[in-house]
């Protein structure tokens, strides 16, 4: 049933928004231990450099003491590290291979760097060979100490991460003993899967913000409605971790990820909860304003166009169903006779799509001339920048359906309604008209909403301008 004249104050906000812009929970804890890692490698490349200066062979080495060329090795040593992923938690700081693999890929660039600052000069292979061989012992032995010091604190109780489990009753004593493994985690609370359930799901995230849970694990084979799960944990700052469950579940922003030898992919939150969302909104806004200001020649070019071309209005107001349900005015360029809605009901069993969903109908009898033109390079659809700057739409989104195709959704159909309808989406960057099954589009719709990130929309606005040059599915 169809939500209508919801109040502005007890309207729900996009599923991908947060209530605040926060800092993701945890970040000062991880962002201290990158921290004390990068000092822990600095002080083992220096360390490595002094000695390889006293037990090489100085004379061939005369460039070494410039302090510059250390800071820039050194820059490099991390940067490589840091984007092999060295620098995470859990296993990657312990991968040795991989840290020795690093360290060497760095100490094979300082005779080029060498090269490059002083040409006349150059280093000897003494030196050179002291000064990986120390960079490899002393990285991989800080390595080794941190950890090791890490494991007994923790074991003692200390520095250890807030969670709060979710798992059925049947799985309960095994999550937990596998979580007790690590000896990482203070166990905050545990609970059944109908504590994410819509009545309970407010309660349940107020009192995680409460406790200061900075992670949550979740039995995935016992949730229902995963994507909405997903985005809740997302926009409230707490990383979200798949315990080991039978279902082979993958969410497509989860991270592999070990508890102990058991796989426990992980959903972190973002940096910023809420910023990406914001962007976004922000953007639309402006996007849609510099457009409105940029198109006016055309919009009163093409309103004139149509009036004389066929009796009746310039623009075509329709009442369409959006986010949460909410109904409101989509605004277009009329590009039917004035009665086309009436008349549709004699056209229903000529209907493209199987299903019935939708009404799609190619060679239209209604569309005027003018309004053939403007759908095939969707110039009917400018209208509806105004929509988007009064929040009802947005730039990139699942579109918003009239009530006559909402009124025919199942259950399932429902979750586009949890994010802000579009002017364009990845249902018309993939086919557009030639989609003849709604559910194709609601796959496509639902796996916007899985990957959705700025970058995302950005992408879909490049191709949707591609596709209008193109006419691609367009009638």
């Amino acid at each position: 049933m169809l939500t209508q004249n919801i109040p502005l104050e007890t309207f729900k906000p996009d599923l991908r928004s947060a209530s605040g812009t926060t800092i993701q929970k945890g970040l000062f804890i991880r962002a201290m231990r990158v921290v004390i890692l990068i000092l822990l490698d600095a002080l083992s490349v220096s360390l490595s450099w002094s000695l390889a200066l006293s037990y090489g062979n100085q004379l061939q080495f005369p460039w070494a003491e410039n302090l510059s060329l250390l800071l820039l090795s050194l820059c490099v040593q991390v940067c490589i590290m840091m984007i092999s992923g060295l620098y995470q938690a859990g296993q990657n700081r312990r991968n040795y291979p991989d840290i020795i693999k690093a360290v060497s890929l760095s100490a094979v660039l300082l005779p080029f760097i060498a090269f490059l600052n002083q040409t006349s000069e150059y280093i000897s292979r003494p030196s050179f060979l002291i000064y990986w061989f120390l960079s490899v012992v002393f990285i991989c032995t800080s390595r080794f100490i941190f950890d090791f010091a890490t494991k007994f604190v923790r074991k003692k109780g200390a520095i250890r991460h807030s969670i709060f489990v979710i798992t059925d009753t049947d799985e309960k004593e095994y999550h937990i003993n596998l979580l007790e493994q690590d000896h990482c985690y203070n166990i905050q609370g545990v609970a059944q899967s109908s504590c994410l359930d819509l009545a309970n799901r407010k309660a349940t995230f107020e009192y995680l913000q409460k406790q200061g849970v900075v992670e949550a694990f979740v039995s995935w084979s016992s949730i229902r409605n995963r994507l909405y799960i997903c985005w809740h944990f997302y926009t409230a700052g707490i990383t979200l971790r798949i315990l080991p469950t039978v279902d082979d579940f993958r969410h497509p922003k989860s991270i592999p990820s070990m508890v102990g030898a058991a796989p426990c992919p992980i959903i972190p939150a973002p940096i910023i909860i809420g910023g990406d969302f914001w962007v976004k909104r922000f953007l639309d806004t402006v996007a849609s304003i510099i457009l409105i200001l940029l198109f006016s020649p055309l919009y009163f070019l093409i309103g004139l166009v149509i009036k004389l071309d066929s009796p009746g209005p310039v623009f075509f107001k329709q009442k369409r169903v959006g986010l949460h349900g909410n109904e409101f005015y989509i605004w277009k360029f009329r590009t039917m006779v004035v009665n086309a809605e009436i008349l549709q009901a004699s056209l229903e069993s000529q209907n493209k799509i199987k299903d019935g969903v939708l009404f799609k109908l190619e060679n239209d009898p209604r569309i005027t001339r003018v309004g053939k033109f403007l759908r095939r390079y969707s110039l009917d659809e400018l209208p509806q920048l105004f929509n988007v700057v009064l929040g009802e739409m947005s730039l990139v989104g699942p579109r918003p359906l009239p009530l006559r195709d909402v009124e025919k959704f199942q259950k399932s159909h429902f979750i586009r309604q949890e994010v802000l309808p579009g002017i364009t989406g990845l249902w018309q960057v993939s086919g557009r008209s030639n989609i003849e099954n709604f559910e194709d589009a609601v796959k496509l719709d639902v796996d916007y909403i899985q990957h959705w990130s700025i970058w995302m929309d950005f992408k879909i606005l490049l191709k949707t301008f591609n596709v209008v040059l193109q006419k691609t599915g367009a009638y």
